[in-house]
């Protein structure tokens, strides 16, 4: 009976990544009755069940599953009359559990409808957009620096620890609910990974935990790193699951909040994009506007989180980007980690006819 099931179970795996495929060709579906519907309740259960524990109960889960599958490679693989018809059904029944739990609990949000017709406005741009919506950006970052650090050369370094960043986090989505109402965030559930360092030598800032709904941030990072990290992990969260739309929600959160430190960490990270951007179509450009137009400040900043990770490089990290790039390119995201384009086009479409300031980003759609 038990292998029965397994089987069973083994045999859905490939109907659910066919219906997934279907369901692609559906994102105004998705995007009525998951992202916006179910899924709305299943992650606000989640951060009730468990946002009150102070440390990530994924992680922990992780660690136990990663326990009982070296046990089970020793107990049933590793063994002189391995079993393979019982290992394989093992594993297609396992597979097939955990990518229908991946989906049902979050990952069908990578189907929903893109963000730019969310937000009815447009996805290309021009260079003279791009130079326009920059030079925007440098105008404001510049100010804020100055209010923060009167040493034009000095980097802004935040007075909040990790905590009191995550705790910020949610009066910095309030005051975005005037532009968009779906992003009303509550209760809390964002925490520092249990497994910090693992995740500094893989490279990652952070990461959302797909079944239990928390938002893990790096505890490693710099501090002035932390604000844009918590928000993107939030938008993650809040079911948007592709990275670039969850970068532009983290610059657009961080940038509306009325905290200055907030706006310089998401000015400074919507810039950083765009002059990638700009270096990639006019690389001349690019290097005069960052070296005549911003203060070497906010240059610094740039400087001391391009150390923080090359402090950590390490021969593995190229591995688990190409898997993490793998991972997202299976998700819908056809251009995998290579999406400065569409979140410049976010960012362009949306800053080009706004200035850049918390009381000027509050116009609604």
């Amino acid at each position: 009976m038990q292998s029965k099931t397994k089987l069973y179970l083994t045999i859905l795996l490939p109907v659910q990544i066919l219906a997934l495929q279907i369901l692609a060709f559906f994102p105004e579906v998705v995007e009525q009755w998951y992202s916006n519907g179910v899924y709305r309740y299943i992650s606000k259960a989640f951060r009730y069940a468990l946002g009150w524990i102070p440390f990530s109960f994924g992680d922990i889960s992780y660690a136990i599953l990663i326990i009982l599958l070296i046990r089970y490679i020793f107990t049933k693989i590793l063994k002189r009359n391995i079993q393979w018809k019982t290992v394989l059904l093992d594993i297609g029944a396992t597979l097939s559990i955990v990518y229908a739990t991946f989906h049902l609990l979050w990952g069908i949000n990578y189907y929903r409808l893109p963000l730019h017709q969310v937000l009815e406005i447009n996805d290309q741009y021009t260079q003279e957009e791009l130079i326009a919506v920059s030079e925007k950006l440098i105008k404001r970052a510049n100010e804020l620096h100055l209010q923060l650090e009167k040493d034009d050369s000095t980097s802004v370094q935040l007075p909040y620890d990790k905590d009191e960043v995550f705790k910020k986090t949610i009066p910095a989505y309030d005051q975005l609910d005037t532009i968009f109402p779906e992003l009303k965030y509550e209760p809390r559930s964002i925490k520092v990974s249990l497994l910090t360092l693992p995740l500094t030598y893989m490279g990652f800032s952070g990461y959302l935990n797909p079944v239990t709904n928390e938002a893990q941030v790096n505890g490693l990072i710099l501090n002035y790193k932390a604000p844009t990290t918590s928000c993107h992990e939030v938008a993650h969260q809040l079911g948007f699951a592709k990275e670039n739309e969850a970068n532009f929600i983290a610059a657009l959160t961080t940038m509306n909040y009325d905290d200055p430190y907030f706006q310089y960490s998401g000015v400074t990270f919507a810039l950083k994009f765009c002059l990638n951007d700009l270096y990639l179509r006019d690389d001349q450009k690019a290097i005069c506007m960052i070296e005549e137009d911003l203060r070497p400040g906010i240059r610094k900043n740039y400087q001391e989180v391009n150390e923080f990770w090359l402090s950590y490089e390490n021969p593995l990290e190229p591995f688990f980007k190409s898997t993490y790039d793998s991972y997202l390119k299976a998700n819908n995201q056809p251009d995998g980690m290579e999406t400065y384009s569409y979140v410049v086009a976010l960012l362009v479409n949306y800053l080009k006819d706004r200035e850049v300031g918390n009381s000027d980003l509050g116009s609604t759609f």
